[in-house]
């Protein structure tokens, strides 16, 4: 599947049979219910969080505390979606955060998977978010998300560089419904806000 995100339609493109709790790198999107603009707004090629857009930050910065085995990358948070790269590593074998606890740790050799991660995500960001609003039981995101295996090292600077790029490339971003052009394919992209360096030489943050 190479390049699979070269057209970046947002249905799921899931491998049949792929181990997705295996080590490797994540490209994920995640679009709010609606891809209603409730986290934030885009000012001169700029994000500016807002409140529920804090609160999305700060859970998705914190999630590598709840997995051990989890590594954040580059994200950006837009007005109404989040790219992220999510790095699973040592085929998770640290100790897992239940996916709905609240920080209880299992078993330390239960496998996680990318849907595991997510959905806790999902979980703690809604909880927090229908909180401050007094909304209980409200959708926040889509129930579906984006994700693609990232293969190599020229994959994994492609999507950090579009990943990087939204917010200036927000005209003609597809979650924007305002938007006047075609989206760019994500390796036509470049930039930098963000971002969270793996560590050097860590071959983990590659499926092969």
């Amino acid at each position: 599947m190479t390049h699979a995100t070269q057209q970046y339609q947002r249905h799921s493109l899931r491998l049949k049979d792929y181990d997705y709790s295996q080590e490797g790198a994540y490209f994920v999107t995640i679009c709010t219910q609606k891809k209603a603009a409730i986290l934030g707004r885009i000012v001169a090629g700029a994000v500016r969080l807002n409140r529920f857009g804090n609160v999305v930050n700060t859970c998705w910065t914190k999630m590598p505390h709840h997995f051990p085995n989890v590594e954040i990358d580059t994200f950006v948070i837009m007005t109404n979606h989040i790219h992220g790269i999510i790095v699973l590593i040592d085929n998770c074998r640290g100790a897992v955060a239940a996916p709905f606890g609240a920080g209880e740790v299992t078993s330390p050799l239960r496998k996680c998977t990318l849907g595991q991660v997510i959905a806790y995500f999902k979980y703690q960001t809604t909880k927090s978010i229908n909180r401050i609003c007094n909304t209980p039981g409200n959708r926040i995101w889509q129930r579906n998300y984006y994700e693609h295996v990232i293969r190599n090292e020229d994959d994994l600077n492609e999507i950090r560089q579009y990943i990087l790029d939204n917010p200036v490339k927000w005209g003609i971003d597809e979650n924007n419904p305002t938007r006047q052009l075609p989206e760019l394919p994500y390796d036509n992209m470049v930039g930098a806000q963000n971002f969270v360096p793996l560590r050097q030489g860590d071959k983990v943050c590659l499926t092969r």
